[in-house]
């Protein structure tokens, strides 16, 4: 099912240039939405080049809610639906509680959590015009297992699976499925931000003994957002090496 377009948050890291690549290589028209990194952006423009799809990119901040209700609108008109709806923008601040300071929670809250929200409250009533629609959270094993120093993301991934279970039963009757995939470790993104001997420590602790390939995430992308998948709503899918 090619030519649905797909508005892709957090399009401008490791993985959202995996997940860009990899749909347009299928067919999908993609929004590339980012807020710091347009070199990162143009890169991938120059690579989508070589396909034969729509894409364009999105600046906006995704914890405000007027930009995120203006880029929606713009993506609508440029585009001419938004069909997918993929959130994968995420950061993390790190440190143990009892330091952690609370502008920086309320950052990562409202990256993590509140954008999501917004992205999906703001594509909801496009999806219900054309009675079909797929949103996706990207979330992680972080808070599954439960990783020291990581409150606030732990807390902001773990409120996706609130969002996935409510959402998808408010929109089923409408075609229009939610779902999150909770990540491993894989070799994109944030993975290189940690230093090495913490990646080996991490590393040895899968019981795969190695970080993911992100073209499996792209395959189970690919599933979700087909008609292949009509009846799967609600869920939370695991990719991480059997590390939980």
């Amino acid at each position: 099912m090619g030519n649905k377009n797909i508005l892709l948050i957090g399009a401008s890291g490791g993985l959202g240039k995996h997940f860009s690549l990899g749909l347009a290589k299928s067919g999908y028209n993609i929004a590339m939405h980012y807020h710091d990194h347009p070199e990162s952006i143009q890169s991938i423009e120059q690579e989508l080049k070589s396909h034969n799809v729509k894409y364009k990119g999105y600046k906006a901040d995704i914890s405000n809610e007027n930009e995120v209700k203006e880029m929606i609108q713009n993506v609508n008109k440029d585009f001419g639906s938004v069909d997918i709806l993929i959130n994968n923008a995420g950061i993390s601040i790190d440190g143990v509680t009892w330091k952690l300071d609370y502008e920086s929670w309320n950052k990562v809250i409202s990256v993590n959590l509140t954008g999501p929200f917004l992205c999906s409250k703001h594509v909801l009533p496009l999806m219900k015009t054309n009675n079909w629609g797929r949103i996706i959270y990207i979330s992680s094993v972080v808070p599954q297992i439960g990783v020291p120093g990581t409150a606030a993301y732990s807390v902001s991934k773990s409120g996706l699976n609130g969002l996935t279970k409510t959402i998808s039963k408010e929109v089923i009757k409408s075609n229009i499925t939610v779902n999150q995939i909770s990540l491993g470790y894989f070799n994109a993104g944030m993975l290189y931000t940690i230093k090495e001997e913490i990646r080996n420590v991490i590393k040895d602790s899968i019981p795969k003994k190695d970080f993911g390939n992100p073209d499996e995430i792209v395959n189970c992308l690919l599933f979700l957002i087909s008609e292949n998948a009509s009846y799967l709503t609600g869920q939370v899918i695991n990719i991480n090496g059997g590390l939980y």
